[in-house]
């Protein structure tokens, strides 16, 4: 193989290496983040829903107070919550306002997953790409699908 095409085969590998499997990674951990997100307000509409559904106006919890060290509360109204919503707010609701407000994050973390979800497979299309050009470069034959003849079983 002569060594102009060798050179284009270690740049395109390094490509991918360098440019496009650590965007694959970061897009990949950032999309992880949003679903992390979109639990904890799945699971704050569900409490909310319990509360209302069981009528509960006084609670008494443990509460996280940092290192894995809890402490008991007590909580004599249970008609407001007080919800982050970003940079360190945290906001008063009723809690009507808060299943309005959890439902407008859902809706924009639903599409956040799905932006991410459309990188992440633009980015492993281009992976594939770069190595099917890989590929022609080196000249080897092309992978072909396998196709079934008939029944398996």
């Amino acid at each position: 193989m002569d060594r102009l095409r060798q050179e284009k085969v270690q740049r395109f590998e390094e490509f991918v290496d360098q440019r496009l499997k650590p965007d694959l990674v970061r897009a990949i951990t950032e999309r992880d983040k949003v679903f992390e997100q979109q639990k904890i307000f799945s699971d704050l509409r569900k409490n909310i829903e319990n509360l209302e559904k069981n009528s509960v106006t006084s609670l008494r919890t443990l509460v996280n107070l940092g290192s894995e060290v809890y402490m008991q509360a007590d909580v004599p109204d249970t008609q407001r919550i007080f919800v982050d919503v970003g940079l360190g707010f945290h906001v008063e609701f009723t809690w009507s306002e808060a299943l309005n407000f959890i439902t407008l994050r859902e809706e924009k973390l639903a599409r956040q997953i799905e932006e991410y979800t459309h990188l992440i497979a633009s980015i492993k299309a281009q992976i594939k790409l770069v190595c099917e050009g890989i590929r022609e470069l080196l000249q080897l034959p092309a992978e072909r699908s396998v196709k079934l003849q008939g029944p398996i079983f």
